[in-house]
């Protein structure tokens, strides 16, 4: 069956070869151009630069430390390929978010490309335009965090399987797209633990007993792809392991087993906490779920049902997270890919004028968000003041306006039976849109960052100068220090680092109240309520940066 070309969508007249490589090229510089706008913030961005910066600087790329302190809650992938970016483009936010938005971005290729060979030519476009255009892709794929690396390497193991299983898939065909969902599958381990296989483990499990399909695991070539994945992973583990003896047992048992188990780590919500997410992070195509759902489950196929395999790993990463013990907003984001594939052949089928309505939910989240920015000063408060506030709502308000236009266009397109076009306009007004939802961000997250902070602070600062975090941590403050800083009476995240090399922190205030008498010049970050009791104590200080969160006291 003919294809349309891209173009022809678009324009009605002739093909032109270069239009559909500078939509992309467009797509790239939206889609990286915004990386470094924002400031790093609290927590997660400032805890990932710091343990890449720190590998960067200590040159041990096999021992994680966060803060100077041992730090094995993640496996090291995500650090070497931040201190790669690091050395690379220089010490800066765009550096420290490169990771995040090169695997978002080939995320959406590799949607593009699978969808392609799966379904043909205009289901890979509408792969591509329905994962570059989902609202949690993108907003994760410009936030520094582990998640986005994660869920590239188990969407490319998932696309690596569907094209090594397919009807008219080759034996070498089958060969090495299987190493790749191999290599894919440890990369993902080495990203973020056992959930890289995990993941795709019980789908294929639940996919068999579901649909009593056996014959593709006579074709996953065992031996030589998991040979393939202890070459990859393994290294790493055996060495780090033989460096800290207690790695094992704290990375296994109580990052995977306990977390999953307990409350330990206080990211609890209830059974429905992802529905939201689910449901805000597919937009603008939100309401074709119902649809993709019933023509993924009725996808044809011989040897693999590819529609009922992308449904069957969809449901599985959302219930095993909603049953976990610990819950992300990003943790379900693997799925979100396989829905982007779901929805090719979906829009692939459905008419033009159909759609139409499908643009209605997003138009009217859209119109909201632009209808409250006049009544924006209500939200101010203690934690939020108002110039903060008046910056982000400036910023949404410009995206909403991006949105309705673009989608405004899609919608006219739609009436003249050019879909491709319309699709194209619907899912550049979502990317432009959270895109510069996400700029505006900053002005509110300078609040939970430490940029600003270490600009004001420089006077003060020297080599030499020691600098004390006091009941308080900020992860983003070591980053833009360039050094660890010395915490007093803070335990958090780093019990266990804190507990192996206990002469490296302060667990008593007292010690850091003999330490700062004692030093010629120091600065310490702290709260309101610590601040106050130390200088209710007489400790000599000088406030030399205060917001409503946190202040910077330096030794006069």
């Amino acid at each position: 069956m003919n294809q349309p070309h891209f173009s022809a969508g678009f324009s009605g007249r002739a093909a032109r070869p270069w239009l559909e490589p500078a939509l992309w090229l467009l797509f790239a510089v939206v889609w990286f151009g915004s990386l470094g706008y924002r400031g790093l913030i609290h927590a997660d961005e400032g805890r990932y630069a710091t343990l890449s910066l720190f590998m960067l600087h200590s040159g041990d790329w096999i021992t994680p430390r966060l803060n100077g302190l041992l730090y094995f809650e993640k496996p090291a992938l995500q650090y070497w390929m931040g201190a790669l970016s690091f050395a690379a483009f220089g010490v800066n936010e765009f550096a420290a978010r490169f990771w995040p938005g090169l695997t978002g971005f080939l995320s959406v290729a590799m949607c593009g490309f699978t969808a392609r060979r799966l379904w043909g030519v205009d289901a890979g476009r509408y792969a591509a335009l329905a994962a570059g255009s989902c609202a949690w892709i993108v907003a994760n794929s410009h936030f520094l965090s582990l998640d986005m690396g994660v869920s590239f390497f188990l969407t490319v193991a998932l696309c690596g399987f569907l094209l090594a299983q397919r009807d008219d898939a080759g034996p070498r065909e089958t060969r090495n797209w299987m190493w790749l969902t191999w290599a894919a599958m440890a990369a993902a381990t080495l990203s973020k633990g056992l959930i890289g296989l995990l993941i795709p483990g019980a789908t294929l499990v639940l996919y068999s007993l579901l649909n009593w399909q056996w014959g593709f695991w006579k074709r996953m070539h065992w031996l030589s792809g998991l040979a393939l994945f202890l070459l990859l992973t393994a290294p790493w583990f055996i060495l780090v392991s033989q460096r800290n003896p207690d790695f094992a047992h704290f990375f296994f048992i109580r990052e995977h087993l306990e977390r999953f188990l307990t409350t330990e780590h206080k990211r609890t919500g209830a059974p429905w906490y992802f529905v939201p997410y689910l449901l805000l992070g597919l937009l603008p195509w939100t309401s074709l779920l119902p649809a993709l759902c019933r023509d993924g489950w009725r996808e044809p196929g011989a040897r693999l049902r590819a529609g009922r395999l992308l449904l069957i790993w969809s449901v599985f990463i959302f219930a095993f997270f909603s049953k976990s013990s610990s819950k992300l907003p990003s943790y379900i984001l693997p799925l979100f890919p396989a829905l982007a594939l779901l929805l090719a052949p979906t829009l692939q089928r459905m008419p033009a004028a159909a759609l139409k309505k499908h643009l209605l939910p997003a138009l009217l989240l859209w119109l909201a968000a632009l209808a409250l920015y006049p009544f924006v000063d209500r939200f101010a408060s203690e934690d939020i003041p108002l110039d903060a506030l008046h910056g982000f709502a400036h910023f949404v308000a410009a995206a909403a306006l991006l949105f309705l236009v673009c989608a405004a266009v899609a919608w006219r397109l739609l009436g003249r039976e050019r879909k491709l076009a319309a699709l194209c306009w619907l899912a550049f007004g979502s990317l432009l849109a959270v895109s510069v939802a996400a700029a505006g961000h900053d002005s509110y997250g300078r609040l939970k960052g430490s940029k600003e902070i270490v600009r004001q602070i420089q006077p003060y600062l020297s080599a030499d100068t020691p600098v004390f975090s006091v009941r308080y941590y900020d992860q983003t403050f070591p980053f833009y220090l360039g050094r660890p800083v010395t915490l007093v009476q803070f335990v958090d995240e780093f019990e266990f680092g804190e507990g192996q090399e206990p002469q490296r922190w302060m667990p008593r205030l007292e010690q850091f109240v003999a330490a700062w008498n004692a030093a010629p010049r120091a600065l310490a970050m702290t709260d309101p309520a610590t601040y106050q009791e130390l200088l209710a104590q007489g400790l000599p200080m000088r406030v030399v940066y205060q917001d409503p969160r946190r202040l910077v006291v330096a030794k006069p």
